[in-house]
C-alpha cells in the first residue's frame, strides 16, 4: 500500500535505480503519472515531459478498456474483447474520434507553448501511477517507438499480472515495484488516490515540487 503518489514515486525510483536504467527523458502519463514521473526524472537527472493516450471505454462500462488511442492518432484495439462484448464498429469509430481529440487537447493544454520532445534515437522511460489493463500504457509505448525512440522502458509502481505481461511484449523493459496476485484497480493500492490537479501537473512539469 502506498500513502500517495509521492510515496509510490520514491519506491519506484529505488527500483529503477536498482535496474541501472539509463535514459535521456522521462515521459509521464497525465495526470496521475506526473507526480510519480517527476521523482523518477529527478533520480535519473533527465527532463520530464508528457505522453498522452486515452482508453476506449466499453459501452455501459467506461472503465473497461476496449483499447486506447494516442495523441498522435495511433490506435490499439483489444479485438478479442471487442468481439466478446459484441461492440459495434460505429460505436468504436465514434469513441476513437472523441478520445483522439481529447488526447490531443490534453497534450496541448499541459505542454503549452513548449514543442514536443524529439524522441528519435533517445532512451525513453514512460511512467504512470499504475497499470490495470495496460491499454493506455501500450498506446504510449507504441507512440514513443513510432517517434523513433531507440529504447522504451515502462516503469510503474504497481501493475496487474496480465497488464504487465501484455506490456512485456511491447516495451523493451517493464519495471514494476509490485504485481499483486489479486488486482481489481490501481486505486486499491493507494491510501490517497485523489485526482491530480492541473496546477500540480504544471508545477511538476516546470520542475517545481512533487
Amino acid at each position: 500500500m502506498y500513502r500517495n503518489r509521492t510515496d509510490a514515486g520514491e519506491k519506484l525510483a529505488a527500483v529503477v535505480d536498482a535496474h541501472d536504467v539509463v535514459a535521456d527523458i522521462v515521459l509521464a502519463i497525465p495526470r496521475g503519472g506526473i507526480p510519480v514521473g517527476r521523482i523518477v526524472a529527478d533520480l535519473l537527472d533527465v527532463p520530464l515531459d508528457i505522453i498522452v493516450a486515452r482508453k476506449l471505454g466499453a459501452p455501459d462500462n467506461p472503465e473497461l478498456a476496449l483499447g486506447a488511442v494516442a495523441a498522435d492518432g495511433s490506435v490499439w484495439r483489444n479485438e478479442s474483447l471487442i468481439q466478446t462484448l459484441g461492440v459495434s464498429e460505429p460505436y468504436l469509430e465514434d469513441t476513437i474520434a472523441r478520445e483522439r481529440e481529447t488526447a490531443r487537447a490534453k497534450a496541448k493544454r499541459y505542454r503549452g507553448e513548449r514543442t514536443p520532445p524529439e524522441l528519435a534515437d533517445t532512451r525513453v522511460v514512460i511512467v504512470d501511477d499504475g497499470l490495470a489493463t495496460g491499454a493506455t500504457a501500450l498506446a504510449c509505448v507504441r507512440l514513443a517507438k513510432a517517434a523513433g525512440a531507440s529504447r522504451v522502458v515502462l516503469a510503474v509502481p504497481v501493475a496487474s499480472e496480465s497488464g504487465a505481461e501484455r506490456l512485456m511484449s511491447e516495451a523493451d523493459e517493464v519495471i514494476c515495484e509490485m504485481t499483486p496476485a489479486y488486482f481489481s484497480a490501481v486505486g486499491q493500492f493507494y491510501e490517497d488516490f485523489g485526482q491530480v490537479s492541473d496546477e500540480t501537473v504544471m508545477a511538476a512539469l516546470d520542475g517545481r515540487g512533487r
